[in-house]
Order: C-alpha cells, then sequence, then structure tokens
C-alpha cells in the first residue's frame, strides 16, 4: 500500500471511530464516513466493499497488535519481561482501553457479533498457547469455549463499567475462572 492509500485509510478509520463514539453501528451509514473523511464513494469503496469489512478491517488493525506474541514495553505498559498468561490477558485489556471510547458503540447489535467472533478467535488462539488446564475431567475443547467466553463477556461487562483498571479486571477474570492459575 503507498503512502497515500494508507492516509485515506486512516482517514476512514478516524472518521468511523469518531462516529462509533456517537451513535451505534447499526445508525451510521456509509455516507457519513465517507462525508467526515472527506473521501469520495468510489474511494471509500476501493479500500472496503462493505461497512462490515470497514468493522472487521478495524477489528483486525486491534487485534494483531494486541494479540502479538512478543509484548514489548509501551507507554501505558511494560510486560516485556514477563510472559504468563496475566501479562498477556493484562497486556490485551490495556489496548482495550485505548479504543474504550468507542467500544460500546462497536459491540451494540450486529457490530457486536462479528467484532465478538474476531475477538473470540484471537482469545482461542491466546488460550490454547496458555496450556492451561483444569486438571478435571472437563474436555479440553470444553474448557476452551468457556474461557473464551467468559473473557468475552468480561470486556463486554467492562465497557460498561469502565472505573476499573486492566490490573483489576484481570484479575476478576482469573478469580471467577477455575481455569486459570
Amino acid at each position: 500500500m503507498d503512502r497515500r492509500q494508507k492516509k485515506t485509510r486512516e482517514a476512514i478509520f478516524r472518521a468511523f471511530t469518531e462516529l462509533l463514539k456517537k451513535e451505534p453501528y447499526a445508525k451510521i451509514s456509509v455516507q457519513e464516513i465517507i462525508d467526515l473523511a472527506d473521501i469520495g464513494r468510489t474511494t471509500f469503496y476501493a479500500h472496503f466493499e462493505t461497512k462490515d469489512e470497514l468493522l472487521k478491517s478495524l477489528c483486525s488493525e486491534i487485534f494483531e497488535h494486541v494479540f502479538s506474541e512478543e509484548l514489548s514495553k509501551e507507554k501505558t505498559h511494560d510486560f516485556s519481561e514477563i510472559h504468563d498468561t496475566r501479562a498477556k490477558i493484562t497486556h490485551i485489556l490495556y489496548h482495550l482501553q485505548e479504543h474504550m471510547d468507542y467500544l460500546p458503540g462497536v459491540l451494540s447489535g450486529e457490530s457486536g457479533e462479528i467484532f465478538m467472533s474476531y475477538f473470540k478467535k484471537y482469545l482461542r488462539e491466546l488460550f490454547s498457547r496458555s496450556g492451561e488446564s483444569s486438571g478435571g475431567i472437563a474436555p479440553r475443547d470444553y474448557i476452551m469455549n468457556h474461557m473464551v467466553c467468559d473473557f468475552a463477556e468480561t470486556v463486554r461487562w467492562w465497557t460498561r463499567n469502565k472505573n476499573y483498571s486492566p490490573e483489576e479486571i484481570t484479575s476478576f477474570f482469573i478469580e471467577t475462572t477455575p481455569l486459570m492459575e
């Protein structure tokens, strides 16, 4: 992608997230996005076939960094020397917190299903690498599903109860998930 295409894409993302801060996904039209991004309809469709494709791309952009294998020192947190599941979960939450102003708009209606399906896919990968096991009789895929759904719903709850820190949310999740350390 050349520099001009990157700038256009950033303008579309910026417009989309600004609109999500004000209204739910279902109420946002492509026309509103292109008006705010100051681009033409053809330009929008050259980058994204639909508004859902834009949402999927936004999810991918967020999750590719959030779920990266290597945790590096960042402005708000440093888990570069810690490689356990607790650190990875807290790292994810710090990055989701950066998007908290528009996450409630994404999690509303059908867009919430799109977001959650991508989010759960990445969570499955994370939890499968963690090697955690309950040591009980439940099958591993059941345990994985439980952890993924529990954490995804924890994040949904957090978007409605924003006064908790990423560390506190991690503690809540680990305390209520007997499958964790």
